[in-house]
């Protein structure tokens, strides 16, 4: 049996980093939401600022747990990367924005799922 490791690895520091960055975009999301309000559609307005603020902190919280190798974040940011790649297909006729998301899709799965970001995420229960 080998010890844990003390460090969190580059790569699994990447993906936590990347989903921290996306967790920040979308309260600030929410954020311009609330700014942008109108009177005839207020209860959508605030309705959807609160599920992007709370995603948001939903998505730095395991940010966070990612850096501080807590395995359940796992669900959370593979969740969250799928769907971002359905996303980026759907407005894949804004090119930026659809390459924003796949991009920082695919850097977070392959940080996350990274043999070394396994081993320390599942206490070294992985073998490569």
């Amino acid at each position: 049996m080998t010890e844990e490791p003390t460090q969190t690895p580059p790569p699994l520091t990447v993906a936590a980093s990347v989903v921290a960055v996306q967790g920040l975009a979308l309260v600030l999301f929410g954020i311009l939401e609330l700014a942008d309000l109108s009177p005839d559609r207020r209860s959508m307005g605030i309705s959807t600022a609160a599920f992007l603020m709370g995603y948001g902190v939903v998505l730095l919280a395991a940010g966070f747990a990612l850096w501080r190798r807590a395995g359940w974040a796992r669900g959370p940011v593979l969740l969250t990367q799928l769907i971002s790649l359905g996303l980026a297909w759907n407005v894949r006729d804004t090119v930026l924005i659809a390459l924003a998301l796949a991009v920082s899709a695919l850097v977070a799965l392959a940080g996350m799922l990274h043999p070394d970001s396994i081993r320390a995420l599942t206490g070294d229960r992985f073998d490569a």
